[in-house]
């Protein structure tokens, strides 16, 4: 009783192998992962619940997906949601038991030489081909040397031989799916260890960076902020000159990062991210030069920076000083959304209700993206071990046996990919031989 139930037990296991390293389910669930990685890219992760509810419940996505759906199906953070790391594990296990299942003993299996010693057995192979000589044996010999100097891996028989070329293609497959497991392993950890954290820093300011055990790590200090824009004035690159004071190092190191261009440095990666406008020096009249903070106002536009500034004394009869670049000009405004007057930066004062008002400078803000991703050297290496298994994989493995029978040489070879270019070689090959030692 307890026997049949083993092998129950071992055939459902078997069964349920044999589903889990189908290729077919491998291509499905890539599928379903990369659209949920879309899902992430559409949907902005890691805000406060109160982001989604106010966001998308005025505006549902997609038509039909509200806050509160978009929080229970943990489109949050879809990259640590229960059902996305689900997949992961399962396609993990898809790829593992097809290589223990398929691709591991289709190599070992590659390893053997397989010895064919009638001529019939060479006719039943998918090339196949017979040349007469008037000596067989030397032919088989001269067979051999010529695809030695080929690059072919020869093995002699008596009156037979085996040949086979590109036996490292066989290996390329199992890399492909490492190197897809340590990939994805990356990407886990990357998501439940990684930091992440985005600041803008006006020019002259600084940011310190903190370890896990809360010591100061990395400083970071913005010398200077520049915004490349073309002649019709549309932003085309920002660029960021810092300065990052290491707590092992003995001087500040000065660099550089812009769009595209990120830096690393200790496991941190700094990217140039966005752009804000922190503040504006103002005169009024003849008073000193004041140099006041902006902030941003969503209800006039995506960017628009300002600031509200009372006219009177008594703080009545504000006006608002509106910017969209740092290159102005600003628009002054009445409480009434009135437009009073245009502000050019570094120009002559202008004079709203009676007070003269020159914009001198407009002081612009680096948005910069700091990510710390423990993950990043197993995503890296997952890539690397995929792209070698890739290109391991477009190798063809070809194996060539030749048996001597009188004064016939029998041909026949096998091919796991390309096979009619094999087919088109076989006879070149056969004829070359025979040729080989003639004078």
């Amino acid at each position: 009783m307890k026997l049949g139930m083993l092998e129950l037990l071992k055939k459902w296991a078997n069964k349920l192998a044999a589903g889990l390293s189908d290729l077919r389910v491998a291509i499905i669930l890539l599928l379903v992962i990369a659209s949920s990685s879309g899902l992430g890219t559409a949907i902005p992760q890691g805000e406060p619940n109160s982001f989604y509810l106010e966001r998308y419940n005025p505006h549902p996505w997609l038509g039909f997906l509200g806050g509160e759906q978009l929080l229970n199906l943990e489109l949050d953070h879809l990259y640590t949601s229960n059902w996305f790391l689900f997949l992961l594990a399962w396609l993990a296990v898809a790829l593992l038991l097809c290589s223990l299942r398929r691709q591991w003993p289709a190599l070992k299996a590659g390893l053997r030489w397989l010895d064919y010693s009638q001529p019939r057995q060479l006719s039943k192979l998918a090339v196949a081909t017979s040349i007469n000589n008037s000596n067989g044996d030397q032919a088989l010999l001269d067979l051999a040397t010529h695809l030695r100097q080929k690059g072919w891996a020869v093995k002699p028989g008596p009156q037979r031989l085996a040949a086979r070329r590109g036996l490292v293609g066989r290996v390329g497959p199992l890399l492909v799916h490492a190197g897809l497991i340590v990939f994805m392993v990356g990407a886990v950890v990357g998501a439940f260890g990684g930091q992440r954290l985005e600041r803008y820093l006006a020019p002259g300011r600084s940011l310190e960076l903190l370890n896990r055990q809360g010591e100061t790590q990395l400083e970071l200090s913005l010398s200077k902020f520049a915004i490349d824009r073309d002649p019709a004035g549309r932003p085309e690159q920002f660029s960021s000159s810092i300065e990052l004071n290491d707590s092992d190092a003995n001087k500040p190191l000065a660099t550089k990062v812009s769009v595209n261009h990120p830096i690393r440095h200790r496991g941190i990666t700094i990217y140039q991210a966005d752009w804000s406008l922190a503040a504006i020096t103002l005169q009024l009249g003849n008073s000193p030069l004041l140099q006041l903070p902006l902030q941003t106002f969503p209800e006039l536009g995506e960017q628009v920076w300002g600031i509200v500034l009372p006219t009177k004394p008594d703080g009545t009869n504000p006006v608002l000083i509106a910017l969209q670049t740092e290159i102005g000009p600003a628009q002054v405004f009445a409480a009434g959304s009135e437009l009073l007057g245009l502000l050019p930066v570094g120009g002559e004062a202008v004079e709203i209700y009676g007070i003269p008002i020159r914009l001198v400078d407009v002081l612009p803000a680096s948005g910069l993206l700091i990510k710390r991703d423990p993950g990043v050297p197993l995503v890296y290496t997952g890539f690397a071990i995929l792209l070698l298994g890739g290109g391991l994989s477009l190798i063809a493995t070809r194996q060539l046996w030749a048996i001597a029978e009188g004064d016939t040489l029998h041909i026949g070879g096998l091919c796991n990919r390309n096979l009619t270019a094999f087919a088109d070689e076989l006879p070149l090959i056969a004829n070359a031989a025979l040729h080989h030692g003639a004078p």
